[in-house]
């Protein structure tokens, strides 16, 4: 008997050694520049701070984390060392430069500014030049071009790549991929990487982090990217957590229009315009992942987010909002620490808080699945009164009411006691994609510019009629659900 129990503990503490790896893609110049944000935040998780970075939040004592040093084992989980190190204590850039450390990473773009900017960067060092994939002079915002001539093209180097990051996981628990829509490389070898990783790894999940375009976008074929992009999406994602630019703009005003805050708008200009709004999106994606990364009471590991939050194939499009908002300000940060936990989740079910511009809590929708990832000081007896909170706030279908997803990690988010995300699977997401459609008809309608999708070999213009009826398909399977009602059959009575 002593024997089974000596075996019975070694197993768990092989178990325990064992943390679930991730590997991070990041394409186009929208998701590298995410993936700029990304690292400096993810190793302050860890304790490490990164100087000249331009974020301030950087620069904030390390009393987020009561024990860093135990937190050893979860550093393995977005960045590899070599076999041969024994401590993965590390404090500083240089301390990771020491140690071979590098990302999980792979880094993608056909054009080089933003990935030459991180060459540059006080972190060139944590990326392996093989794992990073450039061209010039770019996709010329083109779906196409990136899709079929790029992806051909570059399809060996960009398998060899992701093949490196994978070879060096030894528990393998998700892709994580951040890219644009609106773009040509972001939209086009984005969506193809996406198809790469189904065909190759079909068991291993894929979560995407895509930022769709506002109503006035810069990029005037940009309908056609995101539709075409959006069909790939459908097809090949395991989840997919749309951004919309607008509505991260919008947040990053809210929080510098309120009195407390005033005293930052000066800083926030002298910065690059896109840094708080990264900040948003990497909050959320370093939420998402931690249950698979933390130790924790009640976690939640990437791969039970499809299985709790997708009930349907292929309606797999999530809402996601988070409090406190995480900008890159001091001062904000010092303002939200004292939140109390049940207005963290007043404001987490905001639509203001929401990282796309639909309301998945509006009077006609219908909440499919929802799950609360809660970070930091909170206890069972807070989540169990603020989900019956939730319970009766919001309208379910009648056989998902109960079905709540719930994670407690019990390490807090970087500057903050306790943080909060809500995914929610709603009827409403169907807004997100008529505006998609009809974005695109307004352009079809006249046939303009289809000409620079036709030229390209291996692109024919039936797809994008297809690409619109599996949409408008989606839309109507939104729509059905929405309107279902349960069919109420008497009992049996006996006579």
């Amino acid at each position: 008997m002593q024997n089974v129990l000596n075996f019975s503990f070694k197993i768990n503490i092989i178990i325990n050694m064992f943390r679930y790896l991730s590997s991070t893609i990041l394409v186009g110049q929208c998701g590298n520049q995410i993936g700029s944000t990304f690292w400096p935040l993810a190793l302050y998780e860890y304790g490490i701070q990164i100087p000249n970075t331009g974020t301030n939040l950087l620069k904030i004592q390390n009393d987020h984390i009561k024990n860093i040093g135990d937190l050893s084992d979860a550093f393995s989980s977005f960045f590899s060392t070599p076999d041969n190190s024994n401590n993965l204590c590390f404090k500083t850039v240089s301390d990771l430069k020491k140690a071979k450390v590098k990302a999980r990473a792979v880094l993608i773009d056909m054009e080089d500014s933003v990935i030459g900017e991180i060459k540059k960067g006080p972190l060139r060092d944590l990326f392996d030049q093989t794992c990073i994939v450039t061209n010039y002079p770019g996709s010329a915002n083109n779906w196409a071009v990136g899709y079929y001539a790029h992806g051909t093209e570059y399809r060996e180097k960009l398998e060899d790549s992701i093949r490196r990051t994978v070879e060096k996981c030894c528990r393998l628990h998700g892709f994580l991929i951040t890219h644009s829509v609106g773009g040509g490389t972001g939209s086009g070898l984005g969506t193809y990487v996406l198809k790469l990783l189904a065909d190759n790894y079909s068991n291993v999940d894929r979560l995407v982090s895509c930022v769709y375009p506002t109503v006035m976008q810069d990029v005037v074929t940009a309908p056609y990217n995101a539709l075409l992009a959006t069909q790939e999406l459908i097809d090949y994602a395991t989840c997919v957590f749309p951004v919309e630019n607008q509505s991260l703009l919008d947040i990053c005003n809210t929080q510098l229009n309120k009195k407390e805050n005033m005293d930052q708008i000066m800083y926030n200009i002298s910065c690059k315009p896109f840094q708080d709004m990264n900040s948003i999106v990497v909050n959320m994606l370093l939420h998402l992942t931690s249950g698979s990364r933390f130790p924790g009471t009640l976690n939640m590991d990437m791969n039970e987010l499809a299985t709790n939050l997708v009930a349907y194939p292929k309606l797999h499009y999530i809402f996601s909002g988070a409090s406190p908002t995480a900008l890159t300000s001091p001062t904000i940060y010092n303002i939200q620490r004292t939140k109390l936990q049940d207005e963290l989740f007043t404001n987490v079910w905001s639509r203001c808080n929401q990282l796309i511009k639909v309301d998945p809590l509006q009077l006609d929708s219908v909440i499919l699945s929802a799950a609360h990832i809660a970070r930091g000081n909170y206890t069972l007896t807070d989540l169990k009164r603020n989900i019956e909170r939730f319970q009766n706030k919001v309208t379910f279908t009648k056989w998902s009411r109960e079905a709540m997803k719930i994670g407690l990690c019990s390490i807090p988010s970087a500057g903050h006691p306790a943080s909060l995300l809500c995914l929610l699977n709603s009827t409403a997401m169907s807004l997100l994609f008529k505006n998609i459609t009809k974005q695109f008809t307004l352009l079809y309608r006249r046939k303009a510019h289809v000409h620079h999708y036709t030229q390209v070999c291996g692109f024919d213009e039936a797809q994008f009629l297809n690409s619109k009826e599996t949409i408008m398909n989606l839309i109507t399977q939104y729509t059905e659900l929405q309107t279902e009602r349960q069919i109420d059959i008497s009992r049996l009575q006996i006579i």
